[in-house]
């Protein structure tokens, strides 16, 4: 007898009752839970940085790109090849265009706000050969979803005037500064300091 209860004394001493294994399993339970729910976190925290690095890229690129075609108005005894015509939403010039293999071709282009986008639409230009079709203009998308832009130009109404802030520029000299200021839509996080850009350097 007193064998057979030694026996019994081991048998429960080397496992497990069931009201401690429901314990273990619920505290399973709670971290993988508490995992599942940090790993959502963890997740969507990397999207949203994926995503914010990737429009501060897309505004960077923009901006590059707006300053390089803006200061490359080739302006021959101080004067641009063909008429600036500017207003707060647009800006038409012919300027050198990057073709992607450092060299650059002469293009017309005009930069403007259309369908919620700041585009630069361009074609070749064309010098004194009117006899030749005019070719479907290319739009290149610089930045999408936003709201509005607002283009000035400081410069002197006329050459006998002095400088100021326009709202608006048509003239056969270009502007000492051109600022692209954009609106963004209610809400959007992104942010873009003012371009100032000195088409004469």
């Amino acid at each position: 007898m007193t064998a057979l209860v030694r026996f019994d004394c081991r048998r429960r001493d080397g496992g497990f009752t069931l009201l401690e294994v429901l314990i273990a399993l619920a505290i399973l339970g709670f971290l993988v839970v508490g995992l599942t729910y940090g790993l959502r976190a963890g997740l969507a925290l990397w999207a949203a940085q994926q995503r914010h690095l990737n429009e501060t890229a897309e505004l960077d690129s923009a901006a590059r790109v707006l300053r390089t075609v803006l200061t490359r108005i080739p302006m021959p005894g101080g004067r641009p090849i063909a008429r600036l015509k500017g207003s707060t939403d647009s800006f038409a010039f012919v300027g050198e265009l990057p073709t992607g293999f450092g060299t650059t071709r002469l293009a017309d282009m005009r930069l403007a706000f259309e369908h919620n986008r700041l585009t630069l639409v361009w074609t070749p230009y064309r010098h004194q050969l009117f006899s030749v079709p005019a070719q479907t203009p290319i739009e290149t998308d610089l930045i999408p979803r936003v709201a509005g832009i607002e283009l000035a130009y400081c410069g002197p109404p006329s050459p006998s005037q002095p400088p100021g802030w326009q709202t608006g520029w048509d003239a056969l000299y270009a502007p000492d500064l051109i600022r692209v200021r954009l609106v963004f839509p209610t809400g959007d996080v992104r942010r873009w300091p003012d371009l100032l850009v000195a088409p004469s350097l």
